[in-house]
């Protein structure tokens, strides 16, 4: 009977998804208590999610809230199309043609300024989605990947039910008005960025993949502009008028993710002052110095 048991809950254990702890990790007090009190002066609402890869603790402040992804959406576009590279449906430098039907104008698009017939390799278009966020080249692998039906499809098989692609997917209108092109939590997307990092993104190869086009990102003068240079960060951050988001994995000497999530934010400047960005970089510099020193 006790080898029954011993067996089943093994079974369960196997069961489990990738992205799902076995038990609840161990709070970081100290690191808790120091969050708390650098956020409780904000003027909007705020959701963090702090996993210390090196010693399995965590620290969850409204972690499980939903927020709106903004351009971190490109995560989950690129997991599908990580999805069909996986599987040989698609091939990373395989040559894509720009069509009219691509265009899209909002922001300051590299690929929106391309000419009709003009030819570019997939690999390249999935660095200016991660790498500059670029929207056109967004809504385009979107498709690419399948679409956003698709790619909530898959985020369910690998354990990510809380994040979800929004925009142009059928049944989702009132999703997509309420948090824009797509929606997480802080933990959710976390889970994904450490799904990665353990090679539980279809596998160990595809999942660096996804780790190092996350490194090669441009805008840099937030959550990573208080990380020492020569340390690896995979990053992905996003911004509306009123949300300032931002996830990050740093393989620094002793390794964490961060993942930074804002809402209803009464600054809704865009200049470098701007109080969530502000607090972001606070945070980044904060949790640096709490795992790997000052």
């Amino acid at each position: 009977m006790i080898l029954r048991n011993r067996i089943t809950r093994l079974a369960l254990l196997l069961l489990l998804p990738a992205s799902m702890p076995a038990a609840a990790q161990k709070t970081d007090q100290r690191l808790a208590a120091e969050l708390q009190a650098a956020i409780q002066d904000f003027h909007g609402d705020i959701g963090l999610y702090v996993y210390d890869l090196k010693k399995d603790r965590e620290v969850a402040i409204r972690a499980d809230t939903v927020f709106p992804t903004a351009s971190i959406v490109k995560i989950p576009i690129l997991i599908g199309l990580l999805r069909k590279l996986s599987t040989g449906e698609l091939q990373y430098h395989q040559r894509l043609t720009y069509t009219d039907s691509q265009y899209f104008k909002e922001g300051d698009d590299i690929l929106s300024n391309f000419k009709p017939g003009s030819t570019i390799e997939l690999g390249k278009v999935m660095l200016l989605m991660l790498s500059i966020s670029d929207n056109c080249a967004s809504v385009w692998l979107q498709g690419i990947a399948g679409g956003g039906a698709t790619i909530n499809r898959i985020l369910d098989t690998l354990g990510f039910p809380a994040t979800r692609v929004n925009s142009r997917t059928p049944g989702r209108e009132w999703y997509r008005e309420k948090y824009g092109w797509g929606q997480t939590t802080p933990r959710s997307i976390a889970r994904i960025m450490m799904a990665a990092v353990k090679g539980r993104i279809f596998d160990r190869a595809t999942s660096d993949r996804m780790l190092r086009l996350m490194s090669r990102q441009w805008w840099d003068e937030e959550a990573i502009s208080s990380i020492p240079a020569g340390i690896f960060i995979a990053d992905k951050n996003g911004a509306l008028d009123s949300s300032r988001n931002e996830i990050m994995y740093v393989n620094g000497r002793h390794p964490y993710i961060l993942s930074i999530f804002t809402r209803n934010n009464q600054d809704t400047s865009w200049e470098s002052n701007n109080e969530a960005w502000v607090l972001t970089r606070k945070i980044s510099s904060l949790v640096w110095k709490h795992f790997n020193g000052r």
